[in-house]
């Protein structure tokens, strides 16, 4: 099924070709750099009528987010996390959830409503948290963590490894095609209804996508996250290594009480 313009396809592509673009831009390539233009312009206006004696009910909500993703980080990666991944996260989860909103104006289009978008989005988390990974253990270190888990035998590697590099590359397209899915299939329905009604039915569906758009938002941020604990966690290993330390020299410094 061919992907209805947005309202700007033609006026973008117009000036382009004018100005010497030998070919044409993609909807959803537009659609995401006016996301990011109003980003840019948006944020910072907010951010200026921020008061810390008289926080308005708006700046109030936008902390309680904030908050809640520092809470967020610093529970599943660990304490201190939130200093170092808070401003990435929160913007995969602007981004995703201002362009889902795209799909709740008739002439506009979701740029995540595109599988190029998704997982162009997918492929950045996918290198961001493998490369905090390679800082957190080394690039020897990371490459170990694939290939067997602590405590078991080294030749289980040769089956652990491929496994584990399967598992890793089917992230990027998990992360993208649940995102696609839901919001094509979103602005789909609410399409379909507009167009046979154009009035009053859709405003369930478009309230619905509202909130969907929301929580697919969080599901990729909060997915990002648990995939960053992963590359980044070198306490479990290290603690697995001086654990069984502890209890090869235990038996050597005093007799167990059941023993005595």
């Amino acid at each position: 099924m061919e992907h209805e313009s947005s309202i700007l396809y033609e006026p973008v592509n117009a000036l382009a070709r004018r100005l010497g673009v030998p070919f044409s831009i993609p909807d959803h390539v537009i659609m995401a750099l006016l996301v990011l233009l109003v980003s840019c312009i948006v944020f910072p206006l907010v951010s200026r009528r921020l008061s810390r004696e008289r926080p308005s009910g708006f700046q109030q909500f936008l902390e309680l987010i904030v908050a809640g993703l520092r809470g967020l980080l610093d529970d599943i990666v660990g304490h201190g996390a939130a200093d170092r991944f808070l401003y990435i996260m929160g913007a995969f989860a602007a981004f995703i959830f201002m362009s889902n909103m795209c799909g709740l104006f008739y002439f506009l289009q979701p740029p995540t409503g595109n599988i190029n978008t998704t997982f162009a989005l997918s492929l950045t988390a996918f290198f961001y948290y493998n490369y905090q990974g390679i800082r957190a253990q080394g690039i020897v270190g990371y490459i170990k963590h694939f290939w067997a888990p602590p405590g078991a035998p080294w030749a289980i590697g040769f089956v652990y490894f491929p496994i584990e590099i399967i598992s890793h590359t089917a992230r990027m397209m998990s992360l993208s095609l649940r995102l696609f899915g839901n919001i094509f299939g979103e602005e789909l329905v609410i399409l379909v209804l507009f167009s046979i009604i154009p009035f009053l039915v859709p405003l369930p569906m478009m309230f619905l996508g509202l909130v969907t758009g929301a929580l697919q938002a969080f599901i990729f941020m909060l997915l990002s996250i648990i995939y960053l604990q992963g590359a980044v966690a070198v306490e479990h290993h290290e603690d697995a290594h001086h654990g069984n330390e502890h209890e090869h020299d235990a038996p050597h410094g005093r007799q167990a009480p059941a023993a005595a």
